[in-house]
């Protein structure tokens, strides 16, 4: 069976055993990568849906490339620029072509055991929990509370406008007397 899958932007024709080079996955030597964009799927001359189809491959280990030089210039205008790049890759080994190896599950009956005794056990704490205080205009909070505060509001808006109203009464302050001495006339 064949497969072509798509990773780091190319596409790359499997089979199970086949050694493969692509860009950088993340995962150490010895880890277990599920590739799941399959684009085609085959057994000798036939094609099969990809629908849920997954390839299941093992990490062997993380490379560089070969080193690549990059070279600007631009003649007549003493420009030159030299830079190096490693690409980092990955090298896989493809282990199967097909839906995901599944792990072995622990059986319902020890799960479902294990769930309610966890609940049993009380929280262990140094302090006993405080009772909150109910917030102010709060779903606790006392009717007579909640009714006072539209009258607050009102109050608080109409306060700047008696000020600005008292403000024109009052008069503003006087200028200082300038304490520059009147030039002196000249006699020419």
């Amino acid at each position: 069976m064949f497969a072509i899958v798509r990773t780091g932007g190319k596409q790359y024709r499997v089979a199970p055993g086949d050694k493969i080079v692509v860009e950088k996955l993340a995962g150490e030597a010895g880890d277990s990568v599920t590739l799941s964009d399959v684009l085609l799927a085959g057994d000798g001359g036939e094609l099969k849906s990809t629908d849920g189809l997954t390839v299941a491959a093992e990490i062997i280990a993380q490379a560089k490339a070969d080193k690549v030089t990059v070279f600007k210039k631009r003649r007549r205008h003493n420009y030159r620029r030299k830079a190096g790049h490693r690409q980092q890759l990955t090298i896989l080994r493809i282990v199967a072509i097909g839906d995901a190896p599944k792990k072995a599950a622990k059986p319902k009956a020890e799960k479902a055991e294990a769930a309610p005794a966890a609940a049993e056990k009380p929280a262990k704490s140094a302090k006993a929990p405080k009772p909150e205080a109910p917030a102010k205009g709060g779903a606790e909070a006392a009717p007579e509370a909640k009714a006072e505060a539209p009258k607050k509001a009102a109050a608080t808006k109409a306060a700047p406008k008696a000020k600005a109203a008292a403000a024109p009464a009052e008069k503003p302050p006087a200028k200082k007397a300038s304490t520059k001495k009147p030039a002196a006339a000249k006699d020419a």
